[in-house]
Order: structure tokens, then C-alpha cells, then sequence
């Protein structure tokens, strides 16, 4: 079992920036394939970035790229997303998903077995 704990979500004005962290109850020594999601209220739950933990590559959605960066330190078990330039329909829970291998990065919810309880963006125009 492997818990997810998220924080960093906030209110802040369209243009700013957010640093939203996830960090794994335990180290998993074959790493996990982990990744941000986002629920809008009235909208399906959607991949926002997702990555391997042993590996660098980073996978974005379209609405995202080159706006929100994926990193990982290892020593502290947690995952990153820096989010810029954040717009206001990036306004959604946030929630960070962990699976442990064998996985693929992947933006598809259902590949995840464990969750975090989710971090509150909030983008005012």
C-alpha cells in the first residue's frame, strides 16, 4: 500500500505560478509511474503530466505543455509540478496517482491504484 499525500494548491491570479508537490508514503526501489490528474467541477477527471520515477522523460498534456514541469527527487520520495504562467481554466482538484511496475507512464486514470486526497487550484482572471 502506498499513501500519497499532496499539498500546494492555492488561489492565485491568471499568470502566476504553483508548485504543487506529491510525496509517497515509502521508496519503492523499482520506482513507481506517477502522475498529476485534475477534475474541474462539471468535468471528467483528466491527465495533466505523468512520468517514471527512474526515468527523466516527462509526459504533458497539450493543454499544459510548456506551461507545467514534472520533477522528481528521490531522496524525498515526492513529485513536483511546477505550474507557470497558470491560467484560469486550469482552475480543478489536483490529484496525484502512484503505480508501482511493472507500469507505463500513462494518462489514463485507470492504470493507477493508489491516490493522493487532492490539492485545490483555484485561478482567478
Amino acid at each position: 500500500q502506498v499513501e500519497l499525500v499532496e499539498s500546494g494548491g492555492d488561489s492565485v491570479q491568471a499568470g502566476g505560478s504553483l508548485r504543487l508537490s506529491c510525496t509517497a508514503s515509502r521508496h519503492s526501489y523499482n520506482g513507481y509511474c506517477m502522475g498529476w490528474f485534475r477534475q474541474a467541477p462539471g468535468k471528467e477527471r483528466e491527465g495533466v503530466a505523468t512520468r517514471y520515477t527512474g526515468e527523466s522523460t516527462s509526459y504533458y498534456a497539450d493543454s499544459v505543455k510548456g506551461r507545467f514541469t514534472l520533477a522528481h527527487d528521490h531522496g524525498k520520495n515526492t513529485l513536483y509540478l511546477q505550474m507557470n504562467n497558470i491560467l484560469p481554466e486550469d482552475t480543478a482538484m489536483y490529484y496525484c496517482a502512484a503505480e508501482t511496475p511493472p507500469c507505463r507512464p500513462t494518462m489514463t486514470d485507470t492504470k493507477y491504484t493508489f491516490w493522493g486526497q487532492g490539492t485545490q487550484v483555484t485561478v482567478s482572471s
